[in-house]
C-alpha cells in the first residue's frame, strides 16, 4: 500500500476492558446472551472443535452450536453436555463434505459465526469454506475466520471477506494472505496488521507475542498479557472462541476482540503461576478464563 501508515495506538489494561466487558442483567435467559455457531473440527482436530466451542460460554454466551462432521460430533457429545450440534455429514478424508453448504444457509439465526478451528484442508473443506464466505459477503452477521478459514482464502487467491468480520492469523497466515515475508512482518506488526486491516477491509487480528488488533479506520491496539505458556497446540482456539462468546453478547467486533485477547493472556498468566510456563495445557486456559474474568471484574 502507498498510504502512509498512520495510527491510533492504544496499548489494553485492565480499566478498558472492564469498561468493555458485556453486562449482565439478571432477568435474563440464555438468548439473551447470544448464539454462537461454531463451524470447526475435522476427525484430525477434534479438540480444535471441543475448545473454541467451550470456550465461547466461558466468557458468557447463552449457547453455543457445534457444525461440524459426524465423527467428531460423537466424539465431543461424549465429552460434554455443555454444546449443541449441527451434524454436517462426513467426507471420506474425516471432515466436513464440501456439499454440506446446504446446511448452513440461515446464519442470520445466529449472534455470530466462527469458521476454521481445526476444520483441515483436504476433502474439499478449502471449497466449503470459500463458497461460505461469498455467500454471506453482504451479510451482517460477525463472522470470526480462523486457521484453516485463513488457509483456504489463502489458498484460493480470492479475498471474500463478509463485511462485518475478524481475521485472526499468526505471523506465517498473514504472510500467505500479504504476500510478504514473515521476517518482514514480524519486524513491524502493528503496521502490517494495519495494512491487512486496510486491504481486506476487515479486523484483523494478528496473534503472537503482544498481540495486534488492527482496525481499517487506523485504530491499532497492543495487548501485553500472556506468555510462552500460550504457545501451544489448540490456544488459539480457545481465543476464537472467546471473541465470538464475547460477540455473541453484543460486543462491537473490535471491543469482543480486545476483550478476548487480554483475557486470554491473563489466564495464560495466572495459570502459570499455579502450573508453570511449561505445563499449561489449552484445556488448562479453559479452566482460568474465569478467573481472569474476576481478576478484571475486581479491578
Amino acid at each position: 500500500m502507498t498510504e502512509k501508515y498512520q495510527a491510533d495506538i492504544q496499548v489494553l489494561g485492565k480499566e478498558i476492558i472492564l469498561n468493555m466487558l458485556p453486562k449482565r442483567t439478571q432477568n435474563s435467559h440464555k438468548g439473551t446472551f447470544g448464539h454462537v455457531l461454531n463451524i470447526a473440527g475435522s476427525c484430525q482436530y477434534i479438540g480444535a472443535a471441543y475448545l473454541s466451542s467451550i470456550s465461547s460460554l466461558k466468557v458468557g454466551a447463552g449457547y453455543t452450536m457445534l457444525a461440524s462432521c459426524s465423527d467428531v460430533i460423537n466424539s465431543i457429545s461424549s465429552m460434554t453436555p455443555d454444546i449443541t450440534y449441527l451434524d454436517l455429514g462426513q467426507s471420506a478424508y474425516g471432515t466436513i463434505p464440501k456439499d454440506a453448504i446446504k446446511f448452513l444457509s440461515a446464519i442470520a439465526n445466529y449472534d455470530v459465526v466462527s469458521i476454521g478451528c481445526g476444520l483441515n484442508q483436504i476433502g474439499g473443506v478449502s471449497d466449503l469454506v470459500v463458497n461460505f464466505l461469498k455467500k454471506n459477503k453482504n451479510s451482517y452477521t460477525p463472522i470470526i475466520i480462523d486457521a484453516d478459514g485463513i488457509n483456504a482464502i489463502a489458498a484460493a487467491k480470492t479475498f471474500a471477506i463478509p463485511l462485518n468480520s475478524i481475521i485472526t492469523p499468526h505471523p506465517m497466515e498473514l504472510s500467505r494472505l500479504m504476500g510478504v515475508d514473515v521476517k518482514e512482518i514480524q519486524k513491524n506488526r502493528a503496521k502490517w496488521a494495519w495494512e491487512a486491516s486496510r486491504e481486506f477491509d476487515c479486523i484483523v487480528l494478528l496473534k503472537g507475542h503482544e498481540t495486534v488488533i488492527a482496525i481499517p479506520s487506523g485504530k491499532i491496539f497492543i495487548n501485553h498479557t500472556g506468555n510462552s505458556a500460550l504457545a501451544k497446540a489448540g490456544s488459539g482456539d480457545v481465543l476464537t472462541g472467546m471473541i465470538a462468546g464475547f460477540c455473541a453478547q453484543g460486543l462491537q467486533l473490535e471491543n469482543a476482540a480486545c476483550c478476548a485477547v487480554y483475557l486470554h493472556g491473563l489466564a495464560g498468566e495466572i495459570a502459570s503461576k499455579t502450573l508453570s510456563e511449561y505445563s499449561v495445557l489449552a484445556s488448562d486456559i479453559l479452566k482460568y478464563i474465569p478467573v481472569a474474568i474476576k481478576a478484571v471484574m475486581t479491578y
